[in-house]
Order: C-alpha cells, then sequence, then structure tokens
C-alpha cells in the first residue's frame, strides 16, 4: 500500500528534474529540405565539375607538379596498358585507348588529385573471364573488343547512374577486408597466370582456377621455350631495381628523389632493353609462316584505328547481363577504395558520389574510343602522389604521352616480347597481395573479418574473381546481419574513479558489472540499490535485434527479481499454460528462495549508444514492461538517460515512456499487425491518455523563452517528461529516489 501511494505521487507531482529536451515534429523534419528549387539544380549542377572551383586558381607552382607527376605517370601507363590488354586476351592497342581516355575525362569530375584512371589487373582478368563465357555461349557471333567495350558502356552507365542519383553510400556496405580479400585473390589468380607467358609455355587454358593453372604450369615446365630468356631475366631486373633503389634512398635519403625517378623507370628502362635484345635477335629468324623463334607483340595499329560506336544490341546485353553486376561492383569498389586511401594519407577527403561519375562518365565515352572498362589503379595513383602531383590535371599530362605513344611509338612496339610484358605485369599486381602484416592486423583487430578476407582469398583461387566478389559481399553482408541482430548489451553496477592520480575528488561512472577484459579487475564494481536495474544497449534499436533486448531484460528479470505473486497458493488448474511456476511439491522451497531476492521497482536504461528506433522496437519496449509488471504484479518504473535524438523521444512518449503515466493507461501495443479488437472488447490505444502529450504523440513544450532572457538553472529537459534524464548518473538517482527507505 505504502509502495501504491509513492508511486501515485511521483506519477501526479512530477519532481523537476535536471534534464530537458527539445521534441521535433514532422514539420520540422522536413523544414531542413525546404529551398529554392533554382538554387538546388544550380548547386546540383555545379557540383558534378569540380574543377570549376579550382581551376580558376591554377598557377606556376601547380602546374609544375603536374608536369612532373603526369610525365611520370605517363612513362608507366603505356607499357602497363598494353600489359593489361594481353591480360583482357585484347590487341594491345586497346589498353592504350582505355589510358588515353580514363587520363583524359577523369580531370575534368575528380574530387582526388592522386588518382589515376585506366585499365588495371582485376578489371583486365574480369573482362576476359566474360569475354571468355560470351563467346564460348555465342561461338563466332561477337568480337572480344565487341564485347569488352559494350561491358565498359553499359557497366560505366549503371555507375554514372548511381552517382547522378547520390546512391554511392551503398559503397560502405562492403569492409575494408572483403575487397583487400579479392584482390589478393584476383592478384594471385593474375600473377599465376603470367607464369605460362613468361616461360613460354603453352597447351592449357590460362584463365581456368588458378589452382589448375599452377598444376598446369608445373607440368609444364619440360616445355619452357626460349621466351623464358626474356621474361625471367625482365622479372628479376624488375625487382632488382625497385629494392635497390628502395634501399639506396633509405641509406641516401639527400638523394632519395633522384632513386625514386629510377625506380619509377626500371618498367620503361626493362622493356627498352628486351626490345632491343628481341630485335637483334629475331629481326633475322622470322619463318616461312611468318612467325618469329619468340612471341613478341608484332603490329600495333597506328593511331586511333579501331575506334566505332559501341555495339548495343538487345542480344548482346542478353548475353552479358549475367556478368554486369559483377563488373559493375568491382568498378566502384577499387576505385572508391583508392581514392579513399589516398584521400585519407594527403589530407583530403573525396565525394564518393562525384568520384562514381566520374568512374561512369570516363567508361561511357570510353566505350566510344574502343575502351575496355578501366578504373582506379593502386600503382599509378601511388606513383602519381609520390611524384608530387598538385590537381587532376595532371592527368591530361599522361594523356599526351599516351597520344605520342599512339601515333609515334608504334612501330618500335613490334618487337617488344610478350614473356618481358608478362613479368611487368607480374611485377605490377605484387603490390595488390595484402602483406603479412596487414593480414594480421585483420586478425587483431577483427578474426571475423580476417575470416570474410580468407573467404574471398580462397574462393578467388580455388574458382573465379566473380565466385570471389560475391563470396566477399554475402559474407560481409551476413557478418553486418549477424552483428546488427546480435547485439552487445550490459547490465551496469557503478563505480568511483579519480580525475587524476593524485585527485582526491571521485566521480560516480557506470560499467558492466561483468568484468569482460577492459574494466581493470581491481576496481571495486557495486551493484544498483536492490531493485533497480541498470542497462545499456550498445547498438541502434531497431526491427532485426529489438527481440534480443526484450529478452535480455525479461530473462535477467525473472532471474535476479522477486515473483511478485506467491504460486504456492495457486492450482494447477489456474497457473498460466507458458509459465506455470514451481511445482506443487516445491512451491514452499521456491517461495523462500523468491523472498530472499528483492522487489523489483525501476528499470534505467542508458540510450547513450542507441541512435535510431523504430515501431516494433518501441513494440518490444512495451512488451518487456508488459512482461517484467506481470513478473513483480506491480507497475514498475522505466527511466531513460542520455537520448540523443529528439526522435527517439518522441517515439518512446509515443509508447507511454517518459511522462509517467501508469500501466493502466499505457498502451499495450502499438505495432498492431492483424486487426483483433473483437478478442478484448476494445482498442488498446484507445486506453492510451498520456499525461501533457498531444493527440499527435508529441510532449508538450513550454513555449520557448527570448533568447536574450537566458536562465542558468533551466532544466535541460522538458519537466513534461520526469522519466527523461540528461545522463545515467541522474537517472539512477531518481529510481533510487523512489525506493523504501529501508532500502
Amino acid at each position: 500500500m505504502d509502495r501504491a501511494k509513492r508511486l501515485a505521487k511521483r506519477l501526479v507531482h512530477h519532481p523537476a528534474p535536471e534534464d530537458t529536451a527539445p521534441t521535433v515534429s514532422v514539420q520540422n523534419y522536413l523544414g531542413q529540405f525546404r529551398q529554392s528549387p533554382r538554387r538546388a539544380v544550380t548547386n546540383y549542377l555545379l557540383s558534378l565539375f569540380p574543377i570549376l572551383s579550382w581551376i580558376t586558381r591554377y598557377n606556376l607552382g601547380w602546374l609544375s607538379g603536374d608536369i612532373v607527376a603526369g610525365l611520370t605517370v605517363g612513362m608507366v601507363v603505356v607499357p602497363q596498358g598494353m600489359s593489361y590488354a594481353q591480360i583482357a586476351t585484347l590487341p594491345p592497342q586497346y589498353g592504350l585507348y582505355s589510358s588515353f581516355v580514363g587520363v583524359t575525362v577523369y580531370c575534368l569530375f575528380a574530387t582526388s588529385k592522386d588518382v589515376s584512371i585506366g585499365p588495371v589487373a582485376v578489371v583486365s582478368l574480369l573482362t576476359s573471364q566474360i569475354i571468355g563465357r560470351v563467346m564460348k555461349a555465342h561461338p563466332g557471333q561477337w568480337e572480344g573488343p565487341e564485347i569488352a567495350t559494350t561491358v565498359a558502356f553499359v557497366s560505366g552507365f549503371i555507375v554514372l547512374g548511381i552517382g547522378l542519383l547520390r546512391l554511392g553510400w551503398i559503397v560502405e556496405f562492403i569492409p575494408a577486408p572483403a575487397v583487400s580479400g579479392f584482390m589478393t585473390g584476383s592478384a594471385i589468380n593474375i600473377a599465376v597466370g603470367q607464369v605460362p607467358g613468361l616461360m613460354g609455355i603453352t597447351g592449357f587454358d590460362t584463365r581456368a582456377a588458378t589452382y589448375h593453372v599452377i598444376i598446369n604450369s608445373l607440368r609444364g615446365l619440360p616445355r619452357t621455350t626460349l621466351d623464358a630468356a626474356w621474361g625471367l631475366p625482365s622479372l628479376v631486373a624488375l625487382y632488382i631495381i625497385s629494392l635497390g633503389c628502395t634501399h639506396l634512398g633509405k641509406r641516401y635519403p639527400r638523394y632519395a628523389r633522384v632513386f625514386f625517378f629510377i625506380s619509377v623507370l626500371r618498367n620503361a628502362f626493362v622493356i627498352l632493353v628486351m626490345t632491343i635484345a628481341s630485335w637483334l635477335y629475331t629481326r633475322h629468324r622470322r619463318s616461312a609462316k611468318g612467325t618469329y623463334p619468340i612471341k613478341i607483340l608484332q603490329t600495333v595499329p597506328r593511331g586511333f584505328q579501331n575506334v566505332r560506336q559501341p555495339t548495343i544490341n538487345s542480344e548482346l546485353v542478353s548475353a552479358l547481363a549475367g556478368q554486369i553486376p559483377v563488373a559493375t561492383i568491382v568498378l566502384l569498389l577499387e576505385h572508391i577504395a583508392i581514392s579513399k586511401s589516398f584521400g585519407r594519407l594527403n589530407g583530403y577527403t573525396i565525394d564518393p558520389n562525384q568520384e562514381l561519375i566520374a568512374i561512369g562518365v570516363t567508361n561511357t565515352v570510353g566505350s566510344c574510343f574502343g575502351a575496355f572498362p578501366a578504373t582506379g589503379s593502386f600503382s599509378r595513383s601511388a606513383l602519381k602522389a609520390k611524384s608530387g602531383v598538385r590537381t587532376p590535371l595532371a592527368g591530361l599530362v599522361t594523356s599526351i604521352v599516351v597520344i605520342v605513344a599512339l601515333y609515334g611509338l608504334t612501330p618500335a612496339f613490334f618487337w617488344i616480347p610478350n614473356a618481358t610484358l608478362a613479368a611487368v605485369i607480374i611485377h605490377a599486381v605484387g603490390n595488390l597481395v595484402a602483406s603479412p602484416a596487414q593480414v594480421y592486423t585483420y586478425w587483431r583487430v577483427s578474426p571475423l573479418e580476417f575470416v570474410i578476407w580468407s573467404a574471398a582469398v580462397l574462393t578467388t583461387v580455388f574458382s573465379t574473381v566473380e565466385d570471389g566478389i560475391y563470396v566477399s559481399i554475402s559474407t560481409s553482408a551476413a557478418l553486418l546481419l549477424v552483428r546488427l541482430a546480435h547485439p552487445r548489451g550490459n547490465f551496469l553496477g557503478r563505480a568511483s574513479v579519480r580525475e587524476h592520480a593524485d585527485s582526491k575528488e571521485t566521480r560516480e561512472v557506470f560499467v558492466p558489472l561483468t568484468k569482460d577484459g577492459v574494466t581493470n579487475p581491481q576496481v571495486a564494481i557495486i551493484p544498483p540499490s536492490p531493485g533497480v536495474i541498470v542497462y545499456r544497449y550498445e547498438e541502434s534499436f531497431l526491427y532485426p535485434n529489438s527481440s534480443i533486448f526484450n529478452s535480455e531484460l525479461v530473462s535477467h528479470v525473472k532471474k535476479t527479481m522477486r515473483r511478485g505473486k506467491d504460486m504456492s497458493g495457486v492450482s494447477m488448474g489456474d497457473r498460466p499454460w507458458n509459465d506455470p511456476g514451481p511445482s506443487k511439491h516445491g512451491a514452499a522451497a521456491d517461495q523462500v528462495l523468491n523472498d530472499q531476492k528483492p522487489e523489483l521497482h525501476a528499470i534505467v536504461i542508458d540510450m547513450s549508444s542507441i541512435s535510431h528506433v523504430d515501431v516494433t522496437a518501441v513494440q518490444a519496449l512495451v512488451d518487456t514492461r508488459n512482461e517484467v509488471e506481470r513478473w513483480a504484479d506491480h507497475t514498475v518504473e522505466f527511466h531513460f538517460a542520455t537520448i540523443l535524438s529528439p526522435w527517439i523521444r518522441r517515439a518512446l512518449v509515443a509508447g507511454g515512456f517518459g511522462v509517467g503515466v501508469s500501466s493502466s493507461r499505457a498502451p499495450r501495443e502499438i505495432a498492431r499487425v492483424v486487426p483483433y479488437r473483437e478478442l478484448d472488447g476494445e482498442s488498446s490505444d484507445d486506453r492510451f491518455e498520456p499525461v501533457d502529450v498531444e493527440s499527435n504523440g508529441e510532449s508538450k513544450l513550454p513555449e520557448s523563452p527570448n533568447p536574450s532572457q537566458k536562465n542558468e538553472h533551466a532544466p535541460i529537459i522538458s519537466t513534461d517528461t520526469p522519466f527523461f534524464h540528461f545522463d545515467l548518473v541522474a537517472a539512477v538517482r531518481a529510481a533510487e529516489s523512489g525506493l523504501p527507505t529501508k532500502l
């Protein structure tokens, strides 16, 4: 009886709490979108061309850095472009077409100064697999370049649409370990696939699963040809120059930049030396059939002779329908990952939506130049950054180098050995393989994401790149759903801590009662007063995880708190089927144990980690209140601390929380799915008459005071919601203030 009087007093007379927070209405929410349509359209159109924001400030200081970086990247992109065209099973000139369009178009739309667009190893490998599948399913109907340019157009158009619609946030659902995993697996796949070309071994499909290629390459070692004399020395020379320049740059810091540019020129130097050697050896050894003793590049058409309109017809698009999703995913994933990385390293922020627009335009326009799919290159972007690039305009300098190569160097390309290009590819993709230190970091930070990385690598090696991508994405999505559906929650106790080691002043904090290795084991953690439960939920409170919240709280209450109704005097026939209580013989002993437990008075929920709630979650909270009150057989107070969002406050008020309503007037259901009013004779909503709550579910607030009239003692949170508190300490004190004196 005393308890009922105390509770009635708290419900009728709201104590002046320590806190107050404004609420919001739908009108407040929609107000943020009110803007002049003309201004919105103008800002949107200007945002599509970031070059307009900085080109007017271009100066000679920037120009010198851009020229050096552009020339440096140009000397690398020419041999790499032709090499990656080989991976894509296309003639070498298509790699140069892709390189030219990528570096030219990107500078107009870029928000990253470092990224270099063009052919890359993973996309080239994927293109070769797409070409192989389409040509196998439709033999003789389309040629490889025709298929590749169509893939570039369709996937580029999709990425462009994603960027224009500002849907770039979808990329955030794929974590870094998943991207690293399929890139590592793809790099291994590419390197293994180039070994036969490096050694001159033929007679099997180098686009098969990686383990098949490894087995067949080992079997084919006795068939090694003279090509190995150009391939192996090239690979060894590339690594010697790279490692030697890195070592000398560290030993002689004064000449570090000189050694850097020597290392940059290693691809061009090795190709030049091996091309001269190839010309000296093969120029007089052409057979009657027109073949040479080693495989060489032979004729590379001068200029843009293969430029033509992309083939866009329903039959080809239908044949590519199953391959387009993976091509699109790789384009946007690899580019966004690279651009974000260099933005972090060099102190600027990229716009993911704008970067997707840049990739989309590059591939859509590139398909009209005979280009195959292109995206951001890690190795060339790193080279561009180290060369001192200042703006995206460096891409125009690189495009000039590609044009010079297309129109002036194609006769020399005739004698380039294929084995040397294979060595260039193997050396280039080595940087894409995650280092042991990086993999170990994945394990230390998140073992589950290490499993995702491993699954992506193994799937790519033992199956295909496409399967590796899908496995990495699906496992990442599964992990995200598991984490969302099974978040962590902790029952809290109080501890006293000092601000400084020498300070005598202490303050009260709340930490988990179960010491999980984070809290110092020597710290004494005191549980809340008997009858009070303090709980923190470490996730947004939404429909996938709301049942976990409900089950944890209800289970804890039934385990640690006194059951309000004495079941020893209730016959078995009158007991509920799902909770019959103790057996008749053990009822007395169970009641003795039950009487030793504290009577549940209040539950305090720390909302500091919760940023969103939905209808299902509030219904779960209502269910929790109903179940614990049924167990305690009386009204239980629910206190909420640190509500960060006015929308959460609004939702809780709609559920009958915070305003001090009694359980008889609180809603028992707010997420009704089926109409069954006839079962209880009335709507549960009809019984809900919240105190001081408007008909639209928003709590009333006093009129806003004049901004010039400030009161330093004004409450932070509205006094109309006495069970909402500014912080956890205040919430627990308020919950404990209603306890009987003996507690």
